[in-house]
């Protein structure tokens, strides 16, 4: 089997987390559920519980979004039991990091399996036997994507605080598996990708598996999604900025949070940062950890730093 891994390291810990990205035509939607939220959020009702994962389950959900996705059902049990262990060592990382895991960040890695989301776009191959890997890495999707590896997305979405009433933004879809453990959790969530085929591609693995409050669309995150009427409590960047885009820190919410890593690739020095709003709208910051993911790619490269 041909499998292409990243070579992203992040200086956290002992993870390592990125998401590459690379110019596309003009934004397109690729779902056909609505762009905008009409109304503040309300408090939200439990997500559904979803049917019991099962291998049949599983090869169910691999041929309605036709990809390549077989695998032997011994093999599928013994993914299931690297995922009981990584689930645990997911939680102790937490714990280690922020004094104790969130019940809710916890759940949602539970109930979202990331062997659904194993693929690699560009080869049309799977790498489900790897999803639960006891090296936490990334692994390729094509097209110079990557999906982040599990124990730097556990500290990202820990790090954003998701509530059951926040409607967020992700700035890669990358795999789908980000937005996804943020669906569990949230009221609406919304994502955007600028490769073509891997935004098109993962866009139809939403709906299948049930995430109907999941929204994606192919398009330059830069400038964020502006028809989501009044913005959005949680913005989450996967690729490094070599700035702040303006738009998003427009688009975000009072009291809201934006986590993105800036820096340069090239120098190697990369921060995460974490932006807050407060209720007279000012913006305030914060260094949270030395990262190094792959560049931020469309409208960020060719357009200067305000002020600048």
């Amino acid at each position: 089997m041909k499998m292409i891994v990243s070579a992203v390291v992040v200086l956290l810990a002992i993870t390592g987390f990125g998401h590459a990205q690379a110019p596309a035509p003009p934004p397109e939607a690729t779902t056909a559920a609505p762009a905008a939220s009409a109304a503040p959020a309300a408090a939200a009702s439990p997500a559904p519980q979803a049917p019991e994962w099962t291998y049949a389950r599983y090869m169910e959900l691999a041929k309605a979004t036709g990809r390549k996705m077989d695998i032997s059902e011994d093999a599928f049990k013994q993914v299931q039991e690297r995922r009981e262990k990584v689930i645990k060592r997911i939680e102790e990382y937490l714990t280690g990091k922020f004094k104790a895991a969130q019940p809710e960040v916890m759940q949602a890695f539970k109930d979202v399996p990331r062997e659904y989301y194993h693929y690699n776009y560009e080869g049309k191959f799977n790498t489900v036997a790897h999803a639960y890997d006891a090296e936490a890495k990334p692994w390729g999707l094509g097209y110079g994507s990557v999906m982040s590896d599990y124990l730097g997305q556990a500290y990202m979405t820990q790090l954003a605080e998701p509530k059951a009433t926040d409607v967020v933004l992700e700035i890669g879809t990358g795999s789908g598996f980000q937005i996804s453990l943020l669906s569990r959790i949230v009221k609406e969530a919304y994502s955007i990708e600028i490769i073509e085929p891997i935004g098109k591609g993962v866009a139809e693995l939403f709906a299948p598996i049930g995430y109907t409050n999941v929204h994606s669309k192919v398009g330059d995150g830069y400038f964020g999604w502006p028809e989501v009427t009044g913005g959005f409590d949680i913005i989450m960047v996967t690729c490094a900025a070599r700035y702040v885009p303006p738009a998003l820190l427009d688009q975000l919410k009072p009291n809201g949070k934006l986590i993105i890593p800036v820096g340069s690739p090239i120098r190697g020095t990369q921060t995460l940062f974490v932006y807050t709003k407060d209720t007279e709208g000012k913006v305030h910051s914060r260094r949270d950890v030395g990262v190094h993911f792959i560049p931020m790619k469309g409208a960020v490269e060719k357009t200067p730093k305000p002020g600048s």
